[in-house]
């Protein structure tokens, strides 16, 4: 720590992967660092759960890096876990006329029909090269994805190929209105190479909070705030939903924008309403142990767009990713979707989910039968893919707030990249430095500190 600089109280709001980051940087510079998690386990979005016959836990979410993810597989390496990270070699597939195709290399690409001949794949190959070479991602966010790409690759390829997957994510309201910067981080930066952590996403988060605990962090779990506002003194107030309240220095927010608004209403009009219009999308996924493997060519991946009359976005079959002797012998699949909150499944029942999702994956394989579904977990978020629209970097909320030394940061925030982990360790990284810088106060004075 630098000599001017003395240990401060930290609180740190969530123990998903951005509130660990963070705990880990201002850790190791000496602060006291308490973290609240409102569940029973760290991760976040990325969390997982795992039978006792398991021996790899398995994501709520389906989550996976990728080889280009520098701030996560950087910070593994600090820690020296490299050698837990694996990246297999997983198909995934694209819809076209009823039938899936390989979609996860130039070769598949140049084959896959969606795309039509001559003229199309060259536009598409031209665009995807330009978006792959150019930084210059701010002219885009003044542009929708569609009219951009209408423009660029044409109305065809558009169609095939983006046009399905802004309907999935973003629902027909938004579709069409979000920014082509979000759509250049996803192809400038991502790999066809898929990553995991030895033992699955949940291990990593353990053995991660774990680590922290070693070196001092107080992680308590099962603690749930209610509020943070300011003392007379000038310290921040933690108040949790069981009545305690706790005093700090500095206190970081890694929650969703709308917890974020009513954990703090004292915030300034103008930062809250900042936190209240951003948009984003929620997220509901069925992930079924079944007794056989559902996809007969051993798919990974199926993009799945809406018009073609399933009722959810993508189905993921985890074992065609990770062994299935990882689970048991236990074969996983994912079915998953995004949703507005307001959407009916939200509301639906486990069993009614169920009942609505079976008959469809007969279309994956006729001889699936629903007796080959041993267990099913659902899992439902209202905060899972913020929506940029045109322009969207004049609206997202600063990690330092108006109210002194209360930050946040979130999803939301990384911006133009899209949600996942790695830019969860960047952004919290980002902002334990900003705390740290601003632990030090003018001209190198050591400000208050908390006894």
């Amino acid at each position: 720590m630098n000599e001017t600089q003395q240990p401060r109280k930290i609180a740190i709001i969530g123990a998903g992967i951005g509130g660990l980051s963070a705990a880990y940087d201002l850790a190791r510079a000496g602060h006291t660092v308490t973290i609240f998690e409102a569940g029973a386990t760290p991760g976040g979005l990325a969390a997982g759960f795992k039978e006792p016959y398991w021996d790899w836990s398995v994501e709520r979410f389906y989550h996976h890096w990728f080889a280009s993810d520098k701030y996560m597989l950087g910070l593994i390496e600090e820690l020296g876990w490299s050698d837990q990270v694996s990246f297999p070699k997983p198909v995934s597939v694209m819809y076209f006329k009823s039938k899936f195709y390989p979609f996860d290399s130039i070769l598949a690409a140049l084959l896959y029909p969606g795309l039509g001949w001559g003229i199309n794949k060259i536009r598409f190959g031209l665009v995807g090269l330009y978006l792959r070479l150019t930084n210059r991602w701010k002219p885009l966010e003044k542009t929708t994805t569609d009219a951009w790409m209408r423009k660029w690759a044409g109305n065809q390829v558009y169609e095939s190929m983006w046009q399905p997957m802004m309907v999935g994510k973003f629902g027909e309201k938004w579709a069409d209105k979000v920014n082509m910067a979000w759509m250049w981080a996803r192809l400038h930066s991502r790999t066809t190479r898929l990553g995991t952590f030895q033992g699955g996403f949940q291990a990593f988060a353990d053995k991660f909070a774990g680590h922290l605990q070693e070196a001092g962090v107080d992680i308590r779990y099962n603690h749930r705030v209610a509020g943070i506002d300011l003392t007379e003194e000038g310290s921040l107030r933690v108040s949790l939903q069981n009545g305690e309240t706790f005093t700090f220095d500095q206190v970081l927010v890694t929650l969703a924008p709308g917890m974020m608004a009513r954990m703090v209403p004292q915030l300034p009009p103008e930062y809250l309403g900042g936190l209240l219009n951003l948009k984003s999308m929620g997220a509901v996924v069925m992930t079924l142990a079944i007794k056989h493997p559902l996809s007969p060519d051993g798919y990974y991946w199926y993009n799945i767009p809406k018009q073609a009359g399933y009722p959810f976005l993508s189905l993921v079959e985890h074992t065609n990713f990770l062994k299935p002797e990882y689970f048991g012998g236990d074969h996983i699949l994912y079915i998953g979707d995004y949703l507005e909150v307001d959407h009916p499944n939200f509301q639906k029942s486990d069993e009614e989910l169920l009942a609505e999702f079976l008959p469809h994956l007969t279309k994956i394989n006729p001889a699936f039968r629903p007796d080959w579904v041993k267990k099913v977990w659902v899992s439902k978020t209202p905060y899972a893919q913020p929506i940029p629209l045109v322009n969207h970097s004049q609206n997202i909320p600063e990690i330092r707030t108006p109210i002194p030394g209360l930050y946040f940061a979130c999803m939301s925030q990384v911006y133009p990249w899209d949600r996942g982990t790695n830019f969860a360790v960047e952004i919290g990284r980002r902002a334990g430095k900003m705390m740290m810088a601003d632990a030090i106060g003018p001209n190198g004075s050591a400000p208050r500190i908390l006894s």
